[in-house]
């Protein structure tokens, strides 16, 4: 009569190539915490990069913008659309703390409503609002 054997021995999982999930023998290696600039942040720059691109010449338009950055033309009008936030605020985008890799508190959806909005001064109070409620 044969008796059943228990190999006991600790694995983790990971993505190899093609996203496939891949088995690796010992115990999953420590994430490093990496502060990373906030998504909107880098969006910010972008639209102020892209903006001086144009200014200078050397695009000729959002179309062109588009086609190099390999986007349709709606996400261009979206990033471009920072650029009608009030200084202060395209300022406090720019400077928002680093994230620790996770979901940012706030992100490009919630500011484009501020951005829609052509008063600065209405900005600003829709601004101190999502501040307010995104921070906790």
């Amino acid at each position: 009569m044969t008796t059943g054997l228990t190999v006991t021995k600790q694995v983790h999982f990971r993505i190899g190539r093609g996203k496939r999930k891949v088995m690796r023998e010992g115990a999953a290696p420590e994430k490093p915490k990496v502060n990373t600039v906030p998504r909107l942040s880098r969006l910010m720059a972008l639209a102020i990069r892209m903006r001086r691109l144009v200014d200078a010449g050397q695009v000729a338009d959002y179309a062109d913008l588009a086609r190099l950055a390999y986007v349709s033309r709606a996400r261009i009008t979206q990033i471009m659309n920072l650029l009608h936030l009030a200084p202060d605020i395209q300022e406090d985008i720019l400077f928002l703390p680093a994230t620790d890799g996770g979901r940012a508190p706030i992100r490009e959806k919630m500011v484009r409503p501020i951005a829609a909005v052509p008063d600065w001064r209405k900005q600003r109070q829709m601004w101190k609002e999502l501040n307010r409620t995104a921070t906790p």
